[in-house]
């Protein structure tokens, strides 16, 4: 399978669906690498390929919505689209549950299919987005000196520079030069940004 970011990986049993929604796919301007079961997916796929998935839900050796559960327990980030000849409100909550980008039904419109693989690209972009930020928040972050983030995680909790200064045993002056070199090497005085700055480099040091 290839890297492409605009690459949907098809997966149904029924050839002539699969043929006929990679023609509508291909002609929507994806690239499309059809898959005639789930097993035959998990077989060939590269971990490293970047995608979003459209699976059946009844299929040979492995359902749509097995596929999505597996997929969730080993950390698999792909979006996934379900779509179904026999949906039932039972099928939809699981697949909703299990993290899929929408839930559709056979015959399928192919613009709500269409729109249904875009919300999966987006959420793909927004993750990586995040991801890019969490990065540049940690090396802002590693700037910092041990009592500089120290006082941050105070000050990123509601603590006042009397109460950092008492519990670190130093003066309040002391406290505000610190305070004013993190917020040179962060680049900013805000609080709420030094708060976003924390929980995107270490959002378990925010718990109370």
């Amino acid at each position: 399978m290839t890297a492409s970011s605009r690459t949907v990986f098809l997966i149904d049993d029924d050839e002539d669906v699969r043929d006929a929604l990679r023609l509508l796919l291909r002609t929507a301007g994806f690239a499309v690498e059809p898959f005639s079961n789930a097993v035959a997916f998990l077989e060939r796929r590269d971990r490293a390929a970047i995608g979003c998935i459209v699976a059946d839900v009844r299929m040979p050796g492995l359902s749509g919505l097995q596929l999505l559960e597996r997929l969730a327990a080993e950390g698999e980030r792909l979006p996934v689209v379900i779509i179904t000849g026999h949906g039932d409100v039972n099928a939809c909550r699981r697949a909703f549950k299990g993290g899929a980008v929408d839930f559709l039904t056979k015959p399928v419109d192919e613009q709500v299919l269409i729109e249904a693989i875009e919300a999966g690209f987006a959420r793909l972009e927004a993750r990586r987005r995040q991801a890019n930020e969490a990065d540049e928040a940690r090396t802002l972050l590693a700037r910092l000196t041990q009592r500089e983030s120290e006082i941050l995680d105070m000050v990123t909790r509601g603590w006042m520079t009397k109460e950092i200064a008492r519990a670190m045993g130093v003066s309040p002056r002391t406290v505000e030069t610190h305070r004013a070199n993190l917020a040179e090497k962060l680049g900013t005085t805000s609080i709420a940004e030094m708060v976003r700055l924390v929980l995107l480099a270490r959002p378990t040091d925010m718990s109370p």
